[in-house]
């Protein structure tokens, strides 16, 4: 147990050091076998770990998602998303920011990618919230906070990495997520008619389109539309798995690009490389994660948890309150894929000890994930926002996200008081 708090101290030390998450973790993960086993008994454990990793079937559906959402980005699907939704609900006050918070929803069901998405409806809706006199606060909030559904509705990059780092149905996952993210969806609306009902010059409405301009913008979104009902009816169906779900994805995003003629073939490189070196970052990240569980796993710590809790008698809900405690005060400090990589591989053998569904916890951890994405001072998606908004200020962003940050909290106190609202779709469609 004191080892494995001390390696954790260390891992934390070098990410702060700003050493590459992947090396901090395998470093310290071989570095503490080492030192507890010996240099060859260390080498044969991390080769074991790196070789069943490499050949993990359910790694593939990693690259092909982030291919199919790089596709998509190409394909310009953003654009016709906010156009659709700002037919409809253009005209009410803050309908704008509203609109930007329902396409984001929408481009995060064929993107996977939080930053993706928070950068590609940055250029599609400020300017024309900026021409309506929209506040450089809402515009930028409801974007970054509209940005991280992209890791919460299916499919999802996080999603994924916890299912494979902890053997759980992608799936499963990806169907527990339609819900909460509809719920999310319904938070951010709420935190968009607040911060307008406070300043309603924050937001005001635009003009009202006729009922023919919005049957017509439907019109325009039916490739979002139909990709996503081929890629998730097909696995949730039968037709194939989730990584042959994946493929078929990233074929269709694939040929939306091609039809809308947005690729050359210099582009189509360029998503391809832009793709792989995703991949491989990922996937080096998530082999260093794992050889750092290795040694976290022999140090015996999540056995100590489990005893610990239980000699304490303290309630299954009191421990999970305190690990989502954790986790909110980690993300002030620790991008996403670090705090999921760090933190699952020591909390979810003692959650499912305490008789929870790993399923429901799956979704709990995103969505606390998405709360570190918009809180400071490392809120990932408020930085990306500033790169592409260089001229609105961080501190600008970082107000405009405080009503969504409220309906996020709100949020995931209905998914831990209410865990139907998480298992409903998983329960119907895999048991």
């Amino acid at each position: 147990m004191e080892n494995a708090l001390i390696a954790f101290a260390v891992v934390l030390a070098l990410i702060f050091a700003r050493v590459p998450l992947v090396f901090a973790m395998s470093v310290t993960g071989f570095g503490g076998l080492a030192l507890e086993l010996g240099m060859r008994p260390a080498l044969a454990a991390i080769s074991n770990t790196v070789i069943e990793a490499g050949m993990s079937y359910s790694l593939s559906v990693l690259p092909l998602f982030v291919l199919m959402g790089n596709f998509a980005t190409r394909a310009k699907l953003s654009e016709e998303l906010y156009a659709a939704s700002y037919a409809f609900i253009g005209h009410w006050r803050g309908g704008l920011a509203s609109a930007t918070v329902l396409a984001c929803g929408g481009f995060g069901a064929i993107c996977g990618s939080s930053i993706a998405t928070a950068a590609t409806m940055a250029k599609v809706a400020m300017p024309s919230m900026r021409r309506f006199g929209y506040s450089d606060s809402l515009a930028t909030g409801a974007i970054a906070a509209g940005g991280t559904l992209g890791i919460l509705i299916p499919p999802s990059v996080i999603m994924i990495i916890y299912g494979i780092l902890t053997e759980t149905s992608i799936g499963a996952l990806f169907a527990a997520g339609i819900v909460p993210g509809m719920v999310a969806l319904a938070c951010y609306l709420a935190a968009v008619r607040l911060s307008t009902m406070i300043d309603p010059k924050a937001g005001p409405p635009g003009p009202r389109m006729s009922w023919a301009d919005r049957l017509r913008t439907l019109r325009s979104v039916w490739g979002v539309i139909l990709l996503f009902a081929i890629v998730m009816g097909g696995m949730y169906g039968g037709v194939f798995t989730p990584t042959e779900a994946a493929g078929v994805g990233a074929g269709g995003a694939f040929l939306f690009a091609l039809a809308r003629r947005a690729l050359t073939f210099r582009t189509t490189v360029e998503v391809l490389v832009e793709s792989a070196r995703t991949t491989t970052m990922m996937f080096a990240i998530l082999i260093g994660a794992l050889m750092f569980a290795t040694y976290i796993n022999y140090t015996g710590m999540p056995e100590a948890l489990q005893q610990m809790v239980s000699q304490a008698g303290t309630a299954p809900l009191t421990v999970l309150l305190a690990i989502m405690g954790i986790y909110l005060i980690l993300g002030c400090v620790l991008e996403s894929i670090s705090m999921v990589l760090l933190t699952v591989p020591v909390f979810f053998p003692l959650v499912t000890h305490l008789g929870y569904d790993p399923v429901w916890f799956g979704i709990l951890v995103v969505c606390v994930v998405e709360i570190s994405l918009i809180t400071p001072p490392v809120g990932l998606n408020v930085y990306v926002l500033n790169s592409v908004l260089p001229d609105v200020s961080l501190r600008t962003i970082f107000r405009g996200v405080m009503p969504f940050v409220i309906g996020d909290i709100v949020r995931l106190a209905l998914l831990i008081a209410f865990p139907a609202i998480t298992l409903f779709l998983p329960n119907l469609l895999f048991k």
